[in-house]
């Protein structure tokens, strides 16, 4: 285990790094404001609506900061089995995923 994260994550993670090429451009802002509206009221509903935890962990940039860009990624694309943290790769794009992930990490407004 690392970082409390399980072994097959990590694995997943690093098989899952290179899935989203670094030249796609953000999504659009009318898309930003939908995801940012998806992350405070789905992912709320679980990590808290100030995202500072609840039934799963607090999302915020000092909680996420020694875990690396590839695990965030792969544990929103795919889910963690037998977690309630669900797979969000068929509502989402891998991209839009990594830009989620890139919000957490430097931290949004509640």
């Amino acid at each position: 285990m690392r970082d409390g994260m399980p072994r097959w994550s990590v694995l997943l993670a690093a098989l899952c790094a290179g899935t989203v090429p670094a030249a796609e451009p953000a999504p659009a802002p009318s898309r930003q404001a939908e995801l940012l509206h998806l992350l405070r009221h789905d992912c709320g509903s679980c990590h808290g609506l100030t995202l500072r935890g609840g039934l799963g962990p607090p999302l915020l940039p000092q909680t996420l900061a020694r875990k690396d860009l590839a695990t965030l990624h792969a544990t929103v694309l795919y889910g963690v089995p037998g977690t309630a943290m669900p797979p969000w790769n068929e509502l989402l794009s891998a991209r839009e995923i990594e830009w989620l992930v890139g919000q957490l990490k430097h931290g949004i407004a509640p």
